[in-house]
């Protein structure tokens, strides 16, 4: 289940990342896109914590593999899945859309090693922002920002302090040993073997039982214990992702061994 890394050691979705300024982009604007061709192929959408509860209505929420995991909505049970987007990328019916979709093609960026600062950027390979004549909503005016850009600024700052209050989520249950290897198992009917994937962690619902007072007073305090809940009560969405890879004929061949 865990995502391939993006190109060139970009973050997913993004091809390229140019910094915006009035200079070079002066004349360019944004506009609505009436697909998401750009995730069509994505089965794994990074999730900040702040969007736990909201996600788990439609979404698995599961964790990436390795020493740093990453809170993802799962869209697919396997790599170039998406069981919400049709042939024509668009969602089936209405759902949450990540801050994580619902901030490309724009991000905040180091664009000197030396520094610290975040610059606005964009992906210029994205549809969505241009020197477009007829359509969509200027960046600048003049040499100014426009209110569109200083609202695109602070999603992009809002979705930084959100990825760092995720981050330190995963640190603390790093620290009370709450995360394990997942794996799930789906019996198919008419199949003999079923159909098991790995290659992603989960919280661990014994360790979480076991855990002393004092500790898990303070994870219910500091707000941890129902983005856990959250997060262990999504799982049983697990099936209806790959319900409904049945029914678009997306399932791998039953091997017994459906890794990620």
């Amino acid at each position: 289940m865990a995502t391939q890394p993006a190109p060139q050691g970009l973050p997913l979705f993004y091809k390229d990342l140019v910094p915006l300024n009035s200079s070079e982009h002066g004349a360019f604007k944004s506009r609505q896109l009436d697909n998401a061709k750009f995730m069509q192929d994505q089965h794994a959408i990074p999730l900040t914590v702040e969007e736990f509860v909201v996600a788990s209505r439609n979404y698995p929420i599961i964790f990436s593999a390795g020493d740093n995991p990453v809170p993802l909505a799962l869209m697919g049970m396997n790599e170039g899945v998406n069981v919400f987007l049709d042939d024509e990328a668009k969602f089936g019916s209405p759902v949450y859309l990540p801050a994580y979709i619902r901030r490309y093609p724009f991000m905040l960026a180091r664009i000197r090693p030396d520094s610290d600062e975040l610059t606005l950027c964009f992906d210029p390979s994205s549809d969505v922002v241009g020197d477009f004549k007829k359509e969509g909503t200027a960046l600048f005016d003049g040499t100014e920002a426009t209110e569109t850009t200083r609202e695109i600024l602070k999603f992009c700052e809002d979705f930084e302090q959100a990825g760092a209050r995720t981050q330190a989520f995963v640190e603390e249950l790093k620290k009370y040993e709450l995360l394990m290897d997942g794996e799930v198992a789906i019996q198919q009917e008419g199949k003999e073997a079923p159909y098991v994937y790995r290659g992603f962690q989960m919280v661990n619902e014994e360790k979480l039982r076991d855990m002393r007072g004092d500790e898990l007073r303070k994870i219910s305090q500091n707000g941890m214990l129902p983005l856990i809940y959250a997060h262990l009560f999504s799982l049983q969405l697990v099936r209806e992702i790959f319900a409904l890879q049945v029914q678009q004929g997306k399932v791998p061949v039953a091997d017994g061994a459906a890794t990620a």
